[in-house]
């Protein structure tokens, strides 16, 4: 069912979003109400074979009502916005904050709010239609199929998935944001025919125009070739060279580590023994540079969390030292800072070598094209564990030898960041996401895998 009070689009412009939360929060009687509207459209392609088996697309507008009575808070959410929907979903938010417990670290709704402007749209993306994504696997699948020639042929998968739209958030108290975003990321497996072989690239960005489908079939092709036939080798500890997906893989685990409050309280990674924190310590190899930027251009990231908090540039680790926590409203009141809001994408400042030249100057190691199946072993040291996978090479004199069978692996990349011989050149590994490739040693490579 359309609503009256919505035109025909893929998502909501400022004005429309605006007058949508006027709507909703007119319904209200809760001491406090918020209102959070997400519009916006997904576009997915999936082909397995050399050819797409499924495409498909959904627009949706999702209004969340959260109502507060006295210390008490609870949430309902519609997707159908005539008035008595809404007013109907309002009623429910506030009989279930009648019902729910009292909250003692229950914080205000915010007021207006000073938030920066960020672009994180682009209609290269907004308007990869069907047809557009058609033809982007096409061009990924003939490149893929050039490219694994060497092997008699090649099988193709993957999976283009394609966001646009905004997000906005509104409040009893006079509060009103919004942002409109939009993301592309294409992943491909490639296989060869003799079951031994298996390659696999990625990208994202938030521009598609930015993307090269036919490169990363050509890539993941490569990998399949060269991968066919591996070999095992003892497991222990090995220098690695890991692209920058495989980095990606690992240092997002770190995000939890930076929670203040668990690292004031004395349970977090960061803790003392006897109490305290780190703050102010080098934790890392002075090379090590990582922060959260909504507004940076290579990440182009919301600049509001969900209540409407501000999200600041964040550096967490500047040139290995430990410069910042994130702090939510509770307890940044409780310790007298300023909340962080959420995290505005990851950056990890990479060097100027490329993965080429990394492999170029190590005498011995494997290299990782990217890590599966990651699991925590132990959130303190942040040690995790999983398998690596599509692509994991010997490397000798400098020059990939010969390929590899799979290896589970235990470590920390908190751990990883006090054993880097040389960082490369960062790059996107998708929309928000900006981490850069890897050398270090003694990286843990606890047993084999079968798999391929």
């Amino acid at each position: 069912m359309k609503s009256l009070f919505v035109p025909e689009a893929e998502y909501l412009t400022r004005d429309q979003a605006k007058a949508l939360a006027d709507r909703t929060l007119a319904f209200a009687k809760a001491d406090e109400t918020r209102v959070n509207i997400s519009s916006g459209w997904n576009g997915n392609t999936r082909f397995a074979g050399n050819e797409i088996t499924t495409s498909g697309g959904t627009t949706d507008t999702q209004v969340t009502v959260t109502s507060t009575i006295g210390r008490r808070r609870a949430s309902a959410q519609t997707n159908i916005l005539d008035d008595a929907s809404l007013k109907r979903t309002v009623e429910f938010a506030e009989s279930l904050a009648r019902l729910s417990p009292e909250n003692p670290e229950l914080v205000p709704e915010l007021g207006p709010q000073q938030h920066r402007t960020v672009n994180g749209f682009f209609e290269s993306t907004a308007s990869l239609n069907a047809e557009g994504r058609a033809a982007a696997t096409k061009a990924a699948i003939s490149a893929a199929e050039a490219a694994g020639r060497a092997a008699g042929s090649i099988f193709v998968a993957g999976f283009l998935n394609t966001n646009a739209g905004a997000n906005a958030v509104a409040t009893s108290r006079g509060l009103f944001a919004y942002h409109r975003n939009s993301s592309a990321d294409l992943s491909i497996t490639a296989r060869t025919p003799d079951g031994t072989g298996s390659g696999w690239s990625s990208a994202g960005a938030r521009d598609w125009s930015n993307l090269d489908p036919a490169r990363l079939g050509r890539v993941a092709a490569q990998k399949a070739v060269a991968s066919r036939n591996p070999k095992a080798i003892e497991p222990g500890l090995y220098t690695v060279v890991l692209e920058p997906q495989a980095v990606a893989d690992l240092i997002p685990g770190l995000i939890g580590a930076f929670n203040a409050r668990n690292n004031d309280e004395g349970r977090g990674t960061f803790s003392k023994p006897g109490g305290g924190t780190k703050l102010g310590e080098k934790i890392a190899d002075e090379r090590v540079t990582i922060y959260s930027d909504p507004a940076d251009p290579q990440l182009l990231a919301q600049p509001f969390g969900g209540d409407g908090t501000p999200i600041p540039r964040v550096v967490f680790i500047e040139n290995g030292v430990l410069k910042n926590f994130s702090y939510d409203r509770y307890w940044a009141q409780r310790q007298g800072k300023t909340p962080t809001g959420g995290f505005g994408g990851l950056k990890f400042v990479g060097g100027t070598k490329t993965t080429e030249e990394l492999i170029a100057g190590t005498q011995r190691g494997i290299l990782v094209t990217h890590f599966f199946y990651i699991r925590s072993l132990d959130p303190r040291t942040v040690m995790l564990t999983g398998l690596t996978r599509d692509g994991t090479f010997l490397i000798e004199n400098g020059k990939i030898t010969q390929a590899l069978k799979n290896f589970r692996w235990n470590e920390s990349p908190l751990f990883l960041l006090n054993k880097i011989d040389e960082i490369g050149r960062a790059e996107p590994t998708g929309a928000g996401q900006v981490m850069p490739s890897l050398k270090a040693r003694d990286f843990n490579f606890q047993s084999l895998s079968d798999a391929v």
